[in-house]
């Protein structure tokens, strides 16, 4: 008896019991299906293997053929070769993994954005325990994902982010049909109800990007209690992915770190003063601290109208001026943001390899780069980059000080205009909300529920804390005329007086600094830009240190990454971010050092794609045993691979008379 039927069919027949049509198109057919089993696969090498499969299944008697089959099947693993082919997928290491990379292998049908979704939320529970980089997950984002996915099947993408998930600092307010919360890492706001999308939530959206969690911060962006970078009741410590337990920096904690280590393709964070080049600095990424008024701050939890704006930190320079170009823009619900030019750049288009070619640069020492005001680990490698910028074409200034930068340190003006904005501004942010169930409506409320729930929100640590602090310094201030005073002064002293006159004086581009120095303060006054790029890492024979106390992260220690920062005068973004984008592609000081071990997500897109995962994304970000966690590693891209071949014999071989029940 044949393997099709001892008797056979009129043509056109159906041979129900192998579901083929028995006539002359049967090779025509298996040539289908072999496609569908393997579509890397090219026609040619299908037709070979189908012909030789139908020849051999014609002339071998069937015992014959049955052992040939038989011996093909049981010797294929040997015959597979690893090495892959030019039309095989190549997924991205997601350490690393570019907004392009994976928009390439999306379009190129390799991966969907379900399975992008998969990866990074597996990655998310591999080390939040150990960083806790991430308050929660959208348990929506798989179902926005399918969504995209969707559409790019049928042509359509919506925008330059469409199917890239994205983490957003948790002070960025997330519309309530996601099922996340937006609370600035105090259970104060836990189940409260936003209005709707912030407004740079919401252009994310409108360019097709997942919105994948929420990332854990200093709470109340370190203006509520004065506690460790990082902490916050909801979202615990986090650390850095560099060294076990060391500073993350703040606010933007969890931003900076996701981004370090791959857990989703960009962060948003936010900046009052330092509190996104801060944590790019120290988890070796990049940060854009935006002009105020050129990114809206509608729904986001405030500190001060007159410092706040919201940035992008990712892995390059190129992923930071693509989000950015995205979240800038006019908002009528932020009048701040009439200040700007009416058209948003294409910040990618300044990204040139010799943008730095004649470009005047200073170099504020005095205060800025000064031992008197606190030490400089970043000095050497300050001047080998100085000496870089050089030969990229630079003409640098040193220094370039600004004289009234101690003046305006010292004076007290800034700290009454954060101070008031906070009592204020937060007033109004609460007003906003459609629910509160925790009746907090200003920041008396806050401290009081934190009294009344110190377990929560004021817990016994050993590190400095001094709990409320800020609220109750603001607490007593008002809008008054020594309010508007200290504005103007604030303004005047670190705008016309300071950053702009030295830079007219010198005939200068911007400035250029190591980043742990007093600046990212001065231009918080000056509401002005700053853009971040890995510069270093601390020596191995670094001792490690911390401010005191086991609960305090560390702050000094072995491969621990510092920053280079480049200022400029209102809306220069451009300028920085071609600047950067030259330092960094001379230099690629992030690919120097990865995460130590335990703070490096082994998931990777090969442990997930044709994977039948559950649908996940519940809120819950505690490590999950059950996860997705097969290995994959981080280095070089990991490789799909096809049977040559006789490989492919075998697998025609497969797709003929597999589902024959023997």
């Amino acid at each position: 008896m044949s393997l099709i039927t001892q008797q056979r069919p009129a043509p056109g027949c159906e041979v129900q019991r192998y579901g083929w049509t028995s006539h002359h198109s049967i090779a025509q057919q298996l040539e289908a299906l072999s496609k569908t089993f393997f579509p890397h696969s090219d026609s040619v090498q299908i037709r070979l293997c189908l012909a030789v499969d139908l020849l051999l299944f014609f002339l071998l008697p069937p015992m014959h053929f049955r052992s040939l089959f038989a011996l093909l099947v049981a010797i294929q693993p040997a015959l597979s070769f690893s090495s892959p082919r030019a039309d095989t997928p190549t997924f991205p290491d997601l350490y690393e993994a570019t907004i392009a990379d994976l928009q390439a292998g999306l379009d190129a049908g390799h991966f969907t954005s379900v399975d992008l979704v998969n990866a990074y939320f597996a990655r998310i529970n591999e080390v939040n325990a150990e960083l806790h980089a991430v308050i929660e997950t959208s348990p929506t984002a798989l179902k926005q994902a399918a969504d995209l996915d969707a559409q790019r099947k049928q042509g359509k993408k919506i925008g330059p982010l469409h199917g890239i998930p994205i983490l957003v600092k948790d002070n960025i307010a997330t519309r309530v049909e996601d099922g996340m919360n937006t609370t600035a890492g105090s259970y104060a706001l836990l189940n409260s109800v936003v209005p709707g999308d912030a407004t740079t939530a919401a252009k994310l959206r409108q360019a097709g990007a997942i919105i994948l969690g929420k990332a854990n911060l200093s709470e109340w962006a370190a203006f509520g209690s004065l506690a460790p970078d990082g902490w916050s009741g909801r979202g615990g410590q986090t650390t850095n992915p560099y060294y076990p337990k060391g500073n993350a920096c703040g606010s933007s904690s969890g931003s900076g770190v996701s981004a370090a280590i791959g857990l989703a393709a960009a962060t948003l964070g936010t900046e009052t003063a330092g509190s996104i080049t801060c944590p790019a600095s120290r988890n070796n990424v990049v940060g854009v601290k935006a002009t105020v008024g050129l990114t809206s701050r509608n729904g986001v939890v405030p500190i001060s109208q007159h410092q706040d704006t919201v940035g992008p930190l990712t892995r390059t320079v190129t992923d930071a001026a693509i989000v950015l170009s995205v979240i800038a823009g006019k908002d009528s619900a932020d009048n701040y943001t009439d200040a700007q030019p009416d058209q948003v750049p294409d910040y990618t288009a300044a990204l040139k390899k010799d943008a730095l070619k004649g470009a005047r640069l200073g170099v504020p020492r005095t205060v800025f780069i000064d031992k008197t005001w606190g030490p400089i680990p970043a000095a050497a490698a300050f001047t080998d980059a100085l000496k870089t910028m050089k030969d990229l074409g630079a003409i640098i200034t040193d220094p370039a000080n600004i004289p009234n930068a101690e003046d305006i340190l010292k004076n007290d003006a800034g700290n009454i205009v954060l101070e008031t904005d906070l009592k204020f501004d937060i007033q109004h942010y609460l007003s906003t909300l459609k629910e509160i169930p925790t009746n907090v409506h200003n920041i008396a409320d806050i401290a009081a529920f934190n009294d009344a729930h110190k377990d929560l929100e004021e817990p016994a640590l050993d590190a400095y804390t001094s709990w409320n602090s800020h609220f109750i310094i603001s607490e007593p201030k008002q809008l008054d005329d020594a309010y508007r005073a200290a504005v103007e002064q604030s303004h005047d002293y670190s705008r016309a007086k300071g950053i702009d006159a030295v830079l007219k004086q010198y005939n200068l581009d911007a400035f250029v600094l190591p980043e742990n120095s007093f600046m990212f303060q001065y231009a918080g006054f000056a509401g002005y830009p700053i853009v971040t790029v890995p510069l270093g890492f601390q020596p191995n024979d670094t001792k490690p240190a911390d401010s005191g106390g086991k609960d305090s992260p560390i702050e000094t220690a072995p491969g621990m990454p510092f920053g280079l920062t480049f200022v400029g005068t209102a809306f220069s973004e451009s300028k920085l971010l071609a600047y950067a984008y030259a330092y960094e592609q001379a230099t690629q000081t992030r690919l120097k050092r990865k995460a130590y071990d335990k703070a490096t997500p082994k998931t990777q897109l090969v442990d997930v794609v044709g994977k039948n995962l559950p649908s996940g994304g519940a809120n819950s970000t505690e490590p999950n045993s059950n996860s997705t966690q097969n290995g994959g590693g981080t280095g070089a891209a990991t490789s799909v691979g096809v049977s040559r071949s006789l490989g492919l014999l075998v697998a025609s071989l497969v797709c003929a008379h597999g589902v024959v029940r023997w």
